[in-house]
């Protein structure tokens, strides 16, 4: 950990030189986002803390107020990340966006939402940092949320229950997504205003275009497998066409275990960035693309487990059907105490499943391929008969 000295605070944490500091930084071409020991994040906490006034072209929204810092020390994370975060002093991360992103932003909006309708189960969020852009536009820089100590994503914690045959997580999981959704669907003024109604053959096409796509970037034997159960594929998407009444709230957009925090108080949902491999698609959708997403994870999970840790994978597979049967049980009983059981349309689920194989075929292409192997251990378990064209 990179720690400022007490003494250096107040030429550090100056508000001038730190915003200058990053009017320079957004001006580089790509973005160069601030590093841990730089001083930035502590500076941008220290100037939020205090009450300063942004200069232009900087702009901050509140969510609640930031706790009293002992000191600014700065540590990164020690994991593969998209954006790049910075602890300070064990209490607060700075997620600064890499590269900065176009506003709307699903997550300010999101985070405000919740902090109005009192759902806690997320890390606490502090404020929003954006920035007017040259072209009049805005940016959203970063994000500054609570650092829950002991926090263990599920890449971690869920593929050592994979490994270990552990499914005592899924019962909580569930009611964790069950309370998310539940939350999502409470008024309030960041969600205010007319919802689209449900509209099967848009959700089809979407589909039916991820397919197409994960067949086009997917290469190899891998795309020779995937191409001759392209039918297969086709026809476990054709029921999303269908005539329904599915009520449409705000959904996370991108719910999988990796999202999913263990730490010292129990389970925490975080990263509401929505999904990196769909472009411009209405935030009000289904809860049932936010639950499907969440149950393959399970099975990649294990597919990591089998990968990483040697784990079997007839044991693997056993696992996958305990812990995905728990926590749709679990689902499904919280949606009903609270008497909102019609918030999941059970028939989008294996359709939605689909689509988001062929979703993680598209991210491994576009931006990690070695997760490739995660999506195809989970389609050829699950279609693992005769192939057709």
């Amino acid at each position: 950990m990179s720690t400022l000295r007490p003494g250096s605070l107040i030429a550090e944490l100056n508000p001038r030189s730190i915003f200058e500091r990053l009017v320079s930084l957004a001006g580089q071409h790509p973005w160069t986002a601030p590093r841990p020991g730089d001083g930035v994040s502590a500076g941008l906490l220290a100037a939020l803390a205090r009450g300063d006034d942004l200069p232009p072209p900087f702009q901050v929204m509140h969510f609640v107020a930031i706790p009293p810092l002992l000191n600014y020390g700065e540590r990164g994370f020690e994991v593969d990340q998209t954006n790049r975060s910075v602890v300070v002093d064990e209490q607060i991360v700075v997620k600064w966006l890499t590269p900065p992103a176009a506003s709307p932003h699903p997550a300010p909006e999101l985070l405000g939402h919740l902090t109005r309708v009192g759902f806690t189960a997320t890390a606490p969020p502090y404020a929003a940092l954006t920035m007017r852009a040259p072209d009049g536009g805005e940016l959203l820089l970063a994000l500054v949320t609570g650092y829950l100590p002991g926090a263990r994503d599920g890449w971690t914690w869920c593929v050592d229950d994979a490994a270990g045959g552990r499914t005592a997580f899924a019962a909580p999981l569930g009611g964790l997504a069950a309370d998310l959704h539940l939350a999502l669907a409470t008024p309030s003024p960041a969600t205010a205003g007319t919802r689209p109604a449900a509209d099967g053959p848009a959700w089809l096409r979407r589909a039916e275009d991820a397919l197409a796509e994960a067949l086009d970037l997917t290469d190899g034997t891998d795309g020779d497998w995937l191409a001759a159960r392209a039918r297969t594929l086709r026809d476990g998407l054709a029921g999303l066409a269908a005539e329904r009444a599915t009520p449409l709230i705000r959904i996370h957009g991108d719910l999988h275990v990796g999202q999913i925090l263990r730490w010292r108080d129990g389970y925490a949902v975080i990263d509401f960035d929505g999904n990196p491999t769909v472009a411009e698609a209405t935030p009000y959708q289904p809860a049932a693309r936010d639950l499907a997403q969440l149950a393959t994870s399970l099975e990649h999970a294990g597919q990591v487990a089998i990968r990483r840790l040697d784990a079997d994978p007839s044991a693997v597979a056993r696992w996958t059907r305990r812990a995905r049967a728990e926590l749709l049980d679990a689902y499904r009983a919280r949606l009903a105490e609270h008497g909102r059981a019609e918030l999941l349309d059970e028939s989008l689920l294996g359709p939605f499943e689909i689509e988001q194989e062929c979703r993680e075929l598209i991210y491994a292409a576009r931006h990690l391929p070695r997760w490739r192997y995660a999506p195809m251990g989970v389609l050829r378990t699950r279609y693992p008969g005769q192939e057709t064209s």
